[in-house]
């Protein structure tokens, strides 16, 4: 199993906190993983494998567990009594009325109850009425670049331009990396395969049953549109136009129901725009980002220099939601801050991102909007160049150099 200091952190603090834990996150991200590894370390502290009871609803062997009310009294008949019970509850949403048992299970004085789900929308059905204030969601996405290049040997050695590359190629499921780790030379054929079962899984399995559609192929051709168009704003209408124009008629509606669809699943993450001088979010356009980039290069292929700015910001995307922020797309006058990052106290900050700015052009364009801004707040240009200088109060500071104290550093937790 590959280890995820910083996501097992995070279920950490919520042990035996009076709370349900929900671990979201798209299909093959780890989630079965991170719960089993948490298993472990109970374990390790002295919980004996009897107060630990694991269930996973897609597993054959529990095909015959169909009502709620069967799990309900297979579970507390064999609770440990006068200690606490760790229960993992693996891709519940598959029980019919699992919200029943989560609140049955929940209100049991010595249980400890975790959960997981492949899909957004069962988090916003009767859960959230049922458990209001009594559950919370732990956000899963695939390997962060630290824990990617933790798992090639001669850490001192690695090449991270290099990494970076093969990071945002290949993607960072952890099986996708087993595979990249595993097989030298690189089966780049075997790493693509397995990219697409998890696309076809989330198409056919959730999406497309999810919508109710018939018409795979218009799913289809809205989800390629969004991966090419990762970080670009964008709406339903403007979709439509474009795919009917090429041949493939939609209409609006059907698009905002696939882009539902696809963000529920974890496969695009929709960020907001927000209106830096007026204060308020904007009710136009969105930009959308994808959970892991190798499956963009599996449908694509990998695209470099001219396209690698908008995966570089899709990658630091990410990595400001795995640090905690609360994210939006800014607008500040004519001209757009790539994002705007709030942490939990409120606290934010403003981001461009290029990979590079070495052009006298490019960046006074990314400049621009960050010298807009009029409040006092920490602003910063994040790029892949080796010069950080500060200009006129905004930090231009290195992704990938751990050596800079000031690097944005993709290695670590924190600025």
């Amino acid at each position: 199993m590959i280890k995820r200091p910083a996501d097992l952190s995070n279920l950490r603090k919520w042990r035996d906190k009076d709370v349900i834990k929900v671990v979201t996150g798209v299909r093959r991200c780890g989630k079965s993983t991170l719960l089993e590894m948490f298993r472990q370390e109970l374990l390790s502290s002295g919980v004996e494998d009897k107060q630990t009871q694991t269930i996973n609803f897609e597993d054959p062997k529990n095909s015959a567990l169909t009502n709620w009310r069967d799990v309900y009294d297979l579970i507390p008949s064999n609770l440990v009594p006068d200690v606490m019970n760790y229960i993992f509850l693996d891709e519940v949403q598959t029980l019919d009325d699992f919200e029943k048992l989560a609140n049955g299970l929940q209100i049991i004085k010595n249980v400890d109850l975790y959960m997981t789900g492949s899909n957004a929308y069962f988090l916003s059905s009767e859960l959230a009425t049922l458990l209001s204030g009594r559950y919370v969601e732990i956000k899963l996405l695939p390997l962060s670049f630290r824990d990617y290049i933790a798992v090639f040997p001669n850490q001192a050695e690695l090449n991270l331009p290099s990494m970076l590359n093969n990071y945002m190629t290949y993607g960072a499921f952890p099986q996708s990396v087993e595979l990249q780790q595993e097989n030298f030379p690189l089966d780049v054929f075997r790493v693509y395969e397995y990219l697409e079962g998890i696309y076809n899984t989330v198409i056919f399995k959730d999406v497309a049953l999810r919508t109710n559609t018939k018409n795979i192929a218009s799913l289809e051709s809205v989800a390629k549109f969004m991966m090419d168009n990762i970080g670009n704003m964008t709406s339903a209408k403007r979709i439509a136009d474009t795919l009917t124009s090429s041949g493939r008629s939609i209409t609006s509606p059907t698009v905002e129901n696939f882009l539902t669809a696809l963000t529920e699943s974890f496969i695009l993450y929709p960020v907001s725009r927000y209106d830096v001088k007026g204060k308020q979010l904007l009710q136009t356009q969105e930009k959308y980002y994808l959970v892991d980039l190798g499956l963009r290069s599996m449908i694509f292929g990998f695209r470099t220099e001219a396209d690698y700015g908008r995966q570089l910001e899709n990658v630091i995307y990410l990595e400001l939601l795995r640090r905690g922020y609360k994210v939006y797309v800014g607008k500040a006058g004519k001209g757009e801050v790539d994002f705007i990052a709030q942490d939990g106290e409120g606290y934010t900050s403003y981001y461009q991102v290029s990979a590079s700015i070495r052009q006298e052009d490019t960046k006074q364009r990314e400049l621009e909007p960050l010298l807009s801004i009029g409040d006092y707040n920490h602003r910063y240009l994040i790029t892949l160049d080796p010069e950080e200088f500060d200009y006129s109060g905004i930090r231009i500071i290195q992704a990938l150099d751990k050596s800079t104290p000031s690097s944005f550093y993709l290695g670590i937790n924190k600025i």
